[in-house]
């Protein structure tokens, strides 16, 4: 979240740091704040950029969410990457790659002359114990809110607890490096441009202890690594974190491999509030932010600043609990819920310009989509037909909606669970309001099943079906508890047996059937909108390509004082 990532998929977990919505509020003197950050970053001058929050830590591996990935994004790199402005995967660390017939086995031809930041060659060695360090992982290292990414994308460790997608590396030579599977997959090698994967310093994980995490009631203590030395191949390298002042700092790589960096520091402020950001941009103290409102964007772009808008790569969906309220494990009730809801009329009055529909639980450039799926117009009338067939006219729900939080997918919380809610009412549904704050009880409650109904979404990490609903609803132990449902692992299976088929389109084929039954026989969500986020910078900012898996890379960004 992805994600946001995490995006959506973040798991609870105590804050590395917070920063102080009061220290947010303080804003510099512009001219004396543009003079300082010129003078320090010397040639090329500075690009200060207000974060929505604090990142957990500095080590993706351990991390699930958009902060910390919008920092380590800069620093580190993996054999992949995303053709710029796309989800289109294309060559970083590696150069080049092929898989054998069965696609398990799969050789990355890598770049020469390349070195971390610390001195350390990039080589096969490198990529192999990077890889042998995130499977060997034990203790509080394989925490799902830790070790999140891989265990979504390879599953288990070396311990064999659960099955592992991963199996071994080698390297036969310093410039190649060779990765066996269990079993072939449509995510590879699309998942190895996630942050998580980055590729880090050997030298620099040993030195400074990165896999010393461990568990502190209900939080986790991070090593010296993944808070002061994280150290990659990227563009910048890491300066310091203040965190009492919320700053993040970072500094040109001059040894870059590639094409340098065009600034020569990189600056994160810490500046949760929406509307700070905003305030901030105007008085000059920083140069560019995200997730503006979609009502500020017109004054924005009247005003003279750059408004970029995002190709909308995601999805926000109603999620429906099946666990602890019976009548949702009806599908007449379910359907009956989609059928309230006048989603034409949510795009309208509460999304963002070009925002969609959403007729399933992905983008119509995703693979697999079918055309043909039961769609579900609003129609009251039918909602209450189909609550009286299903004996559960009067129905009761819990309906939860995050506060203190703005999702790419999701730009204003309480107005979309209003309109929702309205639209439930007005077919004979009771609504019960939860509303609890992001990372302070509401995504513990939803995924501990608390949630009859929640609005949650996700935002794609790569161009794969399964990113999408292989991560939804591949196991019947999902936050929409689909073991309660008889269909619930039989959903499952089909997603596992579409993820490994390796006949492109058959594989898609089962996706699409996969789509329409979704939509008709299962309907365990409701997908409701893909939306275009926006990012917004000022006059003086050119370079900044928008990407819509909300990746941005900075170092083409210049800045004109």
């Amino acid at each position: 979240m992805r994600r946001a990532r995490m995006a959506s998929r973040s798991r609870t977990r105590s804050r590395l740091v917070t920063a102080g919505i009061a220290l947010a509020l303080l804003a510099s003197l512009p001219a004396c704040a543009e003079s300082q950050r010129d003078s320090a970053a010397g040639e090329g001058g500075t690009f200060t950029f207000g974060a929505a929050g604090a990142p957990d830590l500095f080590d993706p591996f351990y991390a699930s969410d958009g902060e910390t990935f919008r920092v380590t994004r800069q620093i580190m790199e993996g054999l992949v990457g995303f053709k710029p402005g796309t989800a289109e995967v294309e060559p970083e660390l590696a150069e080049s790659w092929e898989h054998s017939p069965d696609g398990k086995t799969w050789t990355f031809h890598l770049r020469q002359g390349v070195k971390f930041h610390d001195g350390t060659d990039f080589n096969a060695d490198a990529v192999c114990k990077n890889f042998e360090r995130w499977y060997h992982q034990e203790g509080a290292g394989q925490n799902p809110a830790l070790a999140y990414y891989w265990i979504e994308n390879f599953g288990g460790f070396a311990d064999g607890k659960a099955p592992s997608l991963y199996e071994s590396c080698s390297a036969p030579d310093p410039a190649t490096a060779v990765i066996r599977l269990t079993r072939p997959t449509s995510k590879f090698p699309d998942l190895l441009g996630l942050s998580s994967f980055s590729i880090q310093s050997p030298t620099a994980m040993e030195k400074y202890g990165a896999d010393e995490v461990r568990a502190q009631g209900d939080s986790f203590v991070f090593s010296e690594y993944a808070r002061e030395h994280p150290t990659g191949t990227g563009p910048f390298r890491f300066v310091s974190y203040d965190e009492g002042n919320g700053t993040i700092r970072l500094a040109r790589n001059e040894e870059y491999w590639g094409e340098k960096a065009k600034v020569g520091e990189l600056v994160f402020r810490i500046i949760p509030d929406e509307t700070v950001r905003k305030q901030e941009l105007q008085a000059g103290s920083i140069d560019g932010y995200d997730y503006p409102s979609p009502s500020d964007l017109q004054a924005l772009r009247d005003a003279g600043y750059n408004v970029q808008i995002r190709e909308p790569f995601n999805i926000m969906y109603l999620g429906i609990t099946q666990k602890n309220n019976p009548a949702l494990r009806d599908l007449r009730v379910r359907k009956a819920i989609a059928h309230a809801i006048d989603r034409e009329n949510l795009v309208k009055a509460n999304m963002p310009d070009g925002a969609e529909v959403a007729t399933q639980f992905y983008p119509d450039t995703v693979d697999g989509y079918a055309p043909d799926v039961e769609k579900y117009p609003h129609d009251p009338q039918k909602a209450k037909q189909l609550l009286a067939e299903a004996g559960a006219s009067g129905l009761t729900v819990k309906f939860y909606w995050p506060t203190d939080v703005t999702r790419p997918y999701m730009p204003n919380p309480q107005e979309i669970f209003n309109a929702i809610a309205e639209d439930l009412r007005e077919v004979g549904i009771n609504v019960e309001p939860v509303s609890k704050p992001w990372n302070g009880g509401y995504i513990d409650d939803v995924d501990n099943a608390r949630a009859d109904l929640f609005l949650l979404g996700w935002t794609g990490d790569y161009n794969t079906p399964d990113n999408f609903i292989g991560t939804f609803f591949g196991t019947p132990e999902n936050r929409f508890y689909t073991a309660a449902s008889p269909w619930g692992e039989q959903l499952a299976a089909e997603l596992r047996a579409a993820d490994s088929e390796p006949d492109e389109a058959k594989r898609n084929r089962m996706y699409q059937e996969i789509n329409r039954k979704l939509l008709s026989e299962y309907l365990p969500a409701i997908p409701l909108t893909h939306s275009p986020p926006a990012i917004v910078t000022s006059p003086e900012v050119q370079g900044l390509q928008p990407s819509p898996l909300t990746a941005e890379e900075f170092a083409t960004v210049t800045v004109q004082r």
